[in-house]
């Protein structure tokens, strides 16, 4: 009988179940890197996104920074158009519109406490970029000195004293007992400080029996006592003019001849309470008894001013810290008129502010032509927030008065007056005049 190799049932099931479990293996292992590669796939499309969006932003946010300086430059160009017309007196509107390369920059002028505010906007492609000046008024006239003469030069007698510095373009002169607590500048080859009491530093050609008490700067010196160091073989100080030109003081009168012209009564004379200026009186005037002037601008008078008994003087309180000038002026007579006289106890007053002042200007030019007839003459208590100046004359300043700045041709000081300059000289506001345009004050970017 014939042998069969047969296998059993269950071998064939157990193969069936083996190349199935393979199929299955192999089913699950295929699956399983499809899975990793869709994952990793998607984990690469959110870093290409990322990265694509950082990149996006910071491209964006490169192009809107481009953008705003543009605006940011746009709007600082407006700035600086609108205030150098400003400061340069010309033609301006106070809405302004400038433009470039399809930018545009609109800039705006505001009134603040007589001051300027100007704001400019630029725009660039949506972007909005703001910029303020405060342009300060201002008056072009700076006190850097207690005295300061032209080549007149200076008298001091009799316990006369300055607190501040003596600035002159001729001789300083001392006689019996003075004192300037301060340094004193004679100037130019003809420099002269003789007779003089200084606490501070001498500059002069020469310098003779005077008491120096801290350093000396000559060519030559003779009887002087020098407490600090001495300097001989200096080069002598350059001369210096006054501090107010004749066509600022020609513009403070324009000023006052636009607010009206006094021609009657004449003289004009006030003895009460009297508001007054800008204006232009045709004739002489006269401040007298307990009477109370308040100045509202700038006064021209055509004639003499005459300040007497217990007057008061006074800025009015809206102007703030600007000063007000008051000029004495009959241009057709210079020699004997345009004199200022101020005797008694007369009384001046700022607005209020300490920066305002009142500026009495004489236009006599008698002494500058080898005279002796004064420009501005004071004596006995007259003090206050006032100061003085004759640019062409002579100031005669004794007794017990007080003022805060003096400059003339020439100037004798007698009898205890004195000359007490104050800091805030060198930086004085007034209500017009050609240098009374605007300064800088501030500049800054808006909000």
């Amino acid at each position: 009988m014939l042998k069969t190799n047969k296998k059993p049932k269950h071998f064939f099931v157990k193969k069936a179940l083996s190349t199935f479990d393979f199929r299955l293996s192999t089913f699950h292992s295929g699956q399983a890197i499809l899975t990793a590669v869709v994952f990793f796939m998607f984990v690469s499309m959110i870093v290409v996104s990322g990265a694509y969006t950082v990149s996006y932003k910071e491209s964006k946010s490169s192009r809107d920074f481009g953008t705003s300086k543009k605006s940011f430059f746009m709007a600082e160009s407006g700035l600086e158009d609108l205030a150098y017309r400003m400061i340069k007196g010309k033609n301006y509107d106070t809405v302004e519109t400038l433009s470039l390369d399809g930018f545009f920059a609109t800039t705006t002028v505001a009134d603040i406490s007589g001051d300027k505010e100007i704001t400019a906007t630029g725009t660039a492609s949506k972007m909005i970029r703001r910029s303020k000046i405060k342009l300060e008024a201002g008056g072009g006239t700076s006190f850097f000195y207690g005295t300061q003469t032209g080549e007149g030069g200076i008298v001091m007698s009799n316990s006369s004293e300055v607190i501040g510095n003596v600035f002159s373009n001729g001789p300083v002169v001392g006689h019996n007992s003075n004192i300037v607590r301060g340094d004193v500048i004679s100037a130019g080859p003809s420099g002269l400080v003789d007779g003089i009491h200084a606490t501070g530093t001498a500059y002069a050609h020469t310098i003779r029996d005077s008491n120096i008490d801290k350093d000396a700067h000559y060519t030559t010196i003779s009887g002087a006592n020098v407490g600090g160091i001495s300097y001989p073989n200096s080069p002598d100080q350059a001369t210096s003019s006054l501090p107010i030109s004749d066509a600022q003081i020609d513009a403070w009168k324009t000023e006052a001849s636009a607010g009206g012209t006094h021609s009657s009564p004449c003289p004009y004379n006030i003895s009460g309470a009297v508001s007054i200026g800008p204006k232009k009186i045709n004739c002489d005037l006269n401040i007298s008894g307990s009477a109370v002037v308040t100045l509202g601008g700038p006064v021209w008078v055509s004639g003499n001013i005459n300040f007497s008994n217990t007057a008061d003087v006074k800025i009015n309180s809206s102007l703030g810290d600007k000063s007000v000038a008051v000029i004495a002026d009959k241009e057709t007579n210079r020699s004997s008129g345009s004199r200022i006289f101020i005797s008694n106890t007369v009384e001046f007053f700022g607005s209020g502010n300490d920066k305002s002042y009142i500026l009495l200007v004489s236009r006599n030019n008698n002494a500058e032509g080898g005279g002796s007839t004064s420009a501005i003459d004071i004596s006995n208590s007259a003090n206050g927030k006032i100061l003085l100046y004759a640019p062409h004359g002579l100031m005669y300043l004794s007794n017990s008065i007080s003022v805060k700045e003096a400059s003339a041709y020439k100037i004798q000081l007698s009898n205890s007056a004195k000359i007490i300059y104050e800091t805030g000289l060198s930086n004085l506001l007034f209500t017009s005049g050609p240098s009374g345009g605007y300064s800088i004050e501030s500049w800054r970017e808006g909000e």
